[in-house]
């Protein structure tokens, strides 16, 4: 197996991570136990991190709610990308605790690398982020113009957005595909994972994935094991809600899992949290890749410029949802490998 590197270590629940092409290292940490210091920042070489794009952007907490702006500032970042075009793309569904939506936080935020301010910021409304929705991760078309995320809420969906108009809108909401599979159990350790009241992880349409061609978006439901893709000229507002829902395609059986990444060689990798593992899809089989201990609930996957798959634990069943009494801020990390080392 191929080696596992720490890239660095933190002392707060981390979720995304991206790289750009010139080798920049972005993570976040969701306000979902804690109300985090930092939503973004930049991994600085000696593991240190830097907010970003700046310190006011990360200023907001759950106790200056009404005195700083919620669409001008990170309420609760779910997830990162660097679209390979000089921008940073940043998800914010502005639902701190994963719980009630905060009216006006749900947005994208695109940052310019180059000059490291906000270039702009799109709104995601409330007819697209409903109460009970999470928007979860993002793929941009390779034009840039189309931006496709997960919705891992109560209604699973697909969210589309046009990124020169910014209109967005759900499509395959409700599908089978989208929603979360009553019959799998998450478990972790060795044993199903669940909170004091008994409930276990319920996560609709979460990981997502779009071919290198941009013509293929590929996703999976946390609390599921089967993987589907669509062709992405299906998703259009204007496709025949029939004809897109036909198009759908279940590839198969995988396991549970929180990530998904397109390399840029065309292989499909999927995060396992339940084997604290790291896995990729090869000719409709999935195949362990990576497996290691301090893999504790690995999360979201990104590809560096050198063909390195970084991937965060996010330690999500150390946290005190599912152990009572931890603390609110949970020590996580940020690790590296080098997916060639495994033949």
């Amino acid at each position: 197996m191929p080696t596992l590197k720490t890239i660095a270590e933190f002392d707060h629940q981390v979720t995304g991570v991206t790289v750009t092409p010139d080798g920049r290292i972005f993570v976040n940490f969701p306000r979902w136990t804690e109300d985090a210091p930092i939503s973004v920042a930049e991994v600085l070489p000696d593991g240190g991190l830097r907010p970003y794009p700046d310190e006011e952007w990360n200023a907001w907490r759950n106790e200056t709610a009404f005195e700083k702006s919620l669409d001008q500032h990170f309420v609760c970042v779910q997830a990162l990308y660097a679209d390979g075009r000089g921008s940073l793309w940043v998800v914010d569904p502005g639902a701190p605790g994963n719980e009630r939506v905060l009216p006006g936080a749900p947005k994208l935020v695109c940052i310019d690398l180059a000059s490291d301010r906000v270039r702009r910021v799109i709104p995601v409304p409330p007819d697209v982020a409903r109460q009970g929705s999470y928007l979860n991760d993002m793929r941009l078309s390779p034009d840039g113009k189309t931006a496709y995320l997960t919705d891992s809420g109560a209604e699973g969906a697909i969210v589309v957005v046009d990124v020169e108009s910014g209109v967005s809108y759900r499509t395959l909401a409700g599908h089978p595909s989208t929603q979360l599979e009553k019959d799998v159990i998450v478990e972790v350790d060795g044993a199903p994972l669940r909170r004091p009241d008994g409930r276990q992880p319920m996560f609709a349409s979460d990981g997502i994935a779009l071919s290198n061609d941009g013509a293929t978006l590929y996703w999976q439901a946390l609390t599921g094991r089967s993987l589907y893709c669509v062709d992405t000229a299906l998703l259009g507002k204007d496709t025949p809600r029939e004809r897109r829902e036909a198009g759908v395609r279940k590839l198969g059986e995988t396991h549970v899992s929180d990530g998904l990444l397109m390399s840029g060689r065309d292989t499909l990798y999927l995060t396992s949290p339940s084997d604290n593992a790291v896995t990729r899809w090869t000719d409709g089989k999935v195949e362990r890749l990576v497996q290691d201990a301090r893999l504790r609930w690995p999360d979201t996957m990104a590809e560096g410029p050198d063909g390195d798959i970084y991937v965060t634990a996010s330690h999500i069943q150390d946290t005190y949802w599912f152990k009572p009494g931890a603390p609110a801020a949970v020590r996580t990390a940020l690790f590296c490998f080098s997916p060639e080392s495994a033949g």
